[in-house]
């Protein structure tokens, strides 16, 4: 929204103050809560889009959900269409816009202080499309418009990168030799436990057994019920600190973020995750050695009882982590990953591990539904199955095995038949109900 001498002002401008902006978010929600709201006639794109986000877009949308859906909105959506009028959006209007961002340069990321690529990506134009046909479908609803101009456009498409992963050889090696005692204990968190980065971040004491009973009886866990994150303090403020645990001190006051620890966005991401000998143990080490920097440093140290923590208590952020994580890639000549490689890493080992267990690998990682498992790692089930056309070619067109025998691969609890006894006798004998339960009788006096 722009005022008469064509300078950009914030949404809440549009009252004589901030306390009426907020009085009038406030009576929103009191209207949408009696079902009597009706939204007001917008005329131009940019008001529509406040309206969502105050009215939608603040009830709807996490911490993280609700800075990207904003800076989508006010780095590529309002200088360039905010002006247009509702009446003259169409599907025509809608994919010229699209063909116009391929050519803009992308914004600079305020958490990264750079830019992800030169020109706005096909991903980035793909999250504006959603975004901008979910404000249409809520314009229609509010009868501010009759039909969606998104519904039909045609959005440039888009082929995400393959995201380069550490077989296991390699994550062994990397761990062997990394000599950065923060990345060890984080990376085999991920890796053994399938965690996002700001899981294994925002992990605290508390919430996990590695007692020494725990361990010896291959029960040690943790829990994952939290998550750090790093938000921009207009975020935390719009959202009235939804879903927020802990808001951590500034190291400055000019910042324009701060760290939090927040709830999961899912139910299915709060998990119990059980740990592997070496690495509770891994654990329980690095607790000792953490103890003891406590003692040295006495009242200076801010506990939050942070797994990762820096030297004085604070939350050690995915960036420590990965620069950590790079150094250990350029030292030794390394495949290039990033943290959430790990994650992926995981997901890849286990499904080999428990042959293509889907919904016990679904428990680990804290995906919402299975079928993005599926869709994420079908490779490594292709893999697996692609051996049955290798066996099917030698047995049967190279004719090594034209009629394998089965009992060669016979379980080991299938029952043997003596050499000396009829198979077929036995066979009517053990199917014989009344013989079955007296051997079953014999068997409880055998115990």
């Amino acid at each position: 929204m722009y005022n008469d001498a064509g300078k950009r002002i914030q949404k809440w401008e549009t009252y004589d103050t901030k306390a009426e902006a907020r009085k009038r978010k406030k009576e929103i929600e009191y209207k949408q809560e009696l079902g009597t709201f009706v939204a007001p006639k917008c005329t131009y794109l940019s008001e529509l889009l406040d309206e969502y986000v105050i009215i939608y877009g603040t009830k709807a949308w996490v911490m993280s959900t609700y800075q990207g859906k904003v800076g989508l909105i006010k780095n590529y959506i309002k200088p360039m269409i905010g002006k247009a009028k509702l009446s003259d959006l169409n599907t025509h209007f809608i994919e010229k816009y699209y063909q116009t961002l391929l050519n803009t340069p992308a914004v600079v990321n305020p958490m990264t202080g750079k830019a992800k690529n030169e020109f706005v990506g096909t991903g980035t134009i793909r999250e504006i499309h959603k975004l901008l046909r979910n404000c249409f479908e809520q314009a229609i609803k509010w009868e501010l418009m009759e039909k969606n101009p998104c519904q039909r456009a045609t959005v440039p498409k888009h082929t995400p990168m393959k995201r380069e992963i550490w077989g296991a050889d390699t994550m062994m090696h990397a761990m062997d030799v990394c000599k950065d005692e923060k990345v060890v204990i984080a990376c085999n968190l991920i890796f053994a436990c399938t965690l996002r980065p700001g899981e294994v971040t925002g992990l605290t004491w508390d919430c996990m057994d590695i007692s020494p009973e725990a361990i010896e009886e291959d029960r040690a866990y943790i829990i994952i019920n939290k998550e750090l994150q790093r938000v921009t303090k207009e975020a935390l403020k719009a959202l009235d600190g939804k879903d927020v645990l802990l808001v951590f001190p500034e190291t400055k006051k000019s910042n324009k973020t701060v760290r939090i620890l927040k709830k999961p966005k899912t139910e299915d991401s709060e998990r119990k995750i059980f740990l592997p000998k070496t690495v509770a143990l891994m654990l329980v080490e690095w607790k000792k050695k953490q103890e003891q920097e406590k003692e040295v440093l006495g009242e200076e140290y801010m506990d939050f009882n942070l797994v990762l923590a820096t030297a004085y208590g604070l939350p050690v952020g995915e960036a420590v982590i990965l620069k950590g994580l790079k150094k250990l890639i350029a030292d030794n000549n390394l495949p290039s990953v990033v943290t959430h490689s790990l994650r992926h890493t995981s997901v890849t080992y286990k499904l080999k591990l428990n042959g293509g267990d889907i919904k016990a690998t679904q428990g680990d990682s804290g995906h919402s539904q299975a079928n993005m498992i599926l869709n994420v790692y079908s490779h490594i089930l292709d893999d697996d199955r692609r051996k049955n056309a290798e066996l099917f070619e030698k047995a049967f067109y190279e004719k090594k095995e034209l009629n394998p025998d089965i009992h060669r691969q016979m379980p080991e609890n299938m029952l043997q038949v003596p050499e000396g006894v009829n198979a077929e006798l036995l066979e009517k004998v053990l199917a014989n109900p009344e013989m079955a339960a007296l051997l079953a009788s014999m068997a409880k006096t055998l115990e």
